[in-house]
């Protein structure tokens, strides 16, 4: 009788061990999902990491909910960023101010430095500054998408001591480039300054081109295109 209950125990126990193995393995396989977004100006298609899944999973309910189907690039700077997802600007009056506009709530950091960095074409969170908000919690629905610029080592180096001297991160990697954002700084470019600061949570897979006319825009003093550039639509692509 003893024999058959430790028999059973360790059928039991061998039976969870295969089943947590096979959850793991299939976790890490999980696949990433990729969003469309239609513009006015064409096409960009992204791809959401896995490794930030609050994001990921916000990002899809609002896509799902047609949140960002008509609202507008509000913020555009040449070799920096393009910035969309107020919900205010879909009905913006041309001389309106925007970037105020949310979804009632925000989400928590998940910031991914040195792995995940804000090279050209990474896709990540606004938010509101350390001033009002020193967890850094991201906006629900304001996003931006990366054009940035080149960086060499020095200037690396430079932005990199001034950091950690800034925010007090020297025992750890938070603001420390990785060998590969280096390279990727130094040949794609980016906007590395903002690295351990806001939460980068995808990237752009195809239309960085789209990206790139975007942020050459025409724009008056608060960073609007001068001519609207409208997200006609954004939908969950295989």
């Amino acid at each position: 009788m003893t024999k058959q209950i430790f028999k059973t125990i360790f059928l039991i126990l061998s039976s969870v061990l295969v089943i947590t193995s096979c959850s793991s393995l299939n976790l890490g396989k999980q696949r990433e999902q990729k969003i469309l977004i239609q513009t006015t100006e064409g096409d960009i298609t992204l791809k959401l990491y896995n490794e930030t899944p609050l994001h990921r999973d916000n990002f899809i309910k609002l896509v799902k909910a047609k949140t960002y189907n008509g609202v507008l690039f509000h913020r555009v700077i040449q070799e920096f960023m393009i910035q969309g997802g107020d919900p205010n600007s879909k009905t913006a009056a041309p001389d309106a101010m925007l970037g105020d506009g949310d979804v009632g709530y925000t989400l928590p950091a998940e910031i991914r430095t040195p792995k995940i960095y804000h090279k050209r074409g990474a896709l990540a969170a606004a938010r509101q500054g350390d001033n009002v908000n020193p967890e850094k919690a991201s906006s629900g629905c304001q996003f931006y998408i990366v054009v940035g610029k080149k960086f060499t080592d020095e200037q690396l180096d430079k932005l990199q001591e001034s950091q950690i001297a800034r925010y007090g991160h020297a025992s750890d990697s938070t603001y420390k480039f990785g060998p590969q954002a280096r390279q990727d700084y130094k040949t794609i470019g980016g906007t590395p300054h903002l690295d351990g600061n806001y939460t980068v949570y995808g990237e752009v897979l195809k239309g960085m081109d789209v990206v790139e006319r975007i942020s050459k825009v025409e724009t008056n003093r608060a960073d609007r295109p001068v001519k609207d550039i409208r997200v006609k639509k954004m939908k969950l692509v295989r």
